[in-house]
């Protein structure tokens, strides 16, 4: 009897909250590649917006990759892919492109002809915006496929779908609750002093963002951080980028591990609010600050703390 090599015929779909933290990020990467992947992948198809995290995730996975999309990587011409020696000894392995840089410089048709005879050639291809070049693909799904909005969803389709659309049009619509839910977690940490800052970690909960402290509950007004942030809003502040590790929110610069998960400004954001109690987490023994982002945000009750993680 032949084996397909496929390990992992049953899994369906995976779900995963969308960390805002590069390092984070990196870590899911990992947990993605020890749990989902198989070395008889073949085509790992990426997709989400920009500034949604694809790159880290991949870097995750696969360590020590060139990334083509990359600053240092601009200039690597031809693409690598599209002038791949079909015999020769030093050719690569595992190939990576990212379909809407590509198409600056690159016809999507020879782009699919290149990752089929990859793939055919027993190579490995990871794409990014594998949404785009899947119409040119005459059928060729992704081994695996991950889609990252909000949430981390991963999932291993066939022929029959799902298709990447379809993942898509679910991420696309989530990613901006994902930037302001960041943009809003910020805002709650730039109200916290040096010393509770330094001891802050996070956690991601749906449509929105916990902040926890060890040993001891933090020493905060949680009214007084909701109005700070309210009244950030209220004032609609420029958000932009300054480094990998720092964000400019008006006119003060931040720490940041996710600098480019942000809305534009920070009037983007709706339905802000915090829960109005710090929450015990007994089997961490830490403290919780918990706040959520968009319409139907929840309320104070312990039914809403629920909700939050929930609905």
């Amino acid at each position: 009897m032949s084996y397909s090599g496929r390990m992992q015929n049953n899994h369906y779909y995976s779900v995963f909250f969308a960390p805002r933290g590069r390092d984070r990020i990196y870590d899911l990467g990992m947990q993605i590649a020890q749990m989902y992947l198989s070395p008889y992948d073949k085509l790992i198809g990426i997709i989400g917006e920009s500034g949604s995290g694809k790159s880290m995730i991949i870097k995750g996975m696969f360590p020590g990759l060139e990334l083509t999309n990359d600053d240092d990587g601009v200039n690597v011409r031809p693409l690598p892919l599209v002038d791949q020696s079909e015999y020769g000894f030093f050719t690569a392995h595992t190939y990576h492109l990212d379909i809407r840089f590509e198409a600056a410089f690159t016809q999507l048709g020879t782009l699919a002809e290149a990752i089929t005879r990859a793939v055919k050639s027993g190579k490995r291809v990871i794409v990014e915006h594998f949404d785009l070049i899947y119409p040119l693909m005459n059928g060729m799904n992704a081994n695996l496929m991950i889609g990252i909005g909000e949430e981390v969803i991963i999932t291993r389709p066939t022929i029959f779908g799902p298709i990447p659309r379809e993942l898509h049009e679910r991420v696309a619509r989530s990613v901006e609750l994902r930037r302001m839910t960041h943009t809003a977690e910020d805002l709650c940490e730039a109200f916290l002093d040096e010393a509770e800052l330094a001891r802050c970690h996070h956690r991601d909960i749906k449509h929105g963002f916990v902040l926890s402290f060890p040993d001891h509950p933090p020493v905060v007004d949680l009214e007084a951080m909701e109005n700070y942030v309210n009244d950030a809003i209220k004032r609609d502040l420029p958000i932009s980028y300054v480094d990998d590790a720092h964000v400019r929110i008006g006119d003060n610069v931040q720490p940041c591990t996710g600098p480019r998960t942000h809305v534009a400004s920070t009037g983007c954001i709706e339905g802000f609010r915090l829960l109005k109690r710090i929450v015990y987490d007994p089997m961490e023994s830490c403290y919780l600050i918990a706040g959520r982002v968009g319409p139907g945000a929840g309320g104070d009750s312990i039914d809403d703390v629920n909700d939050i993680s929930t609905d």
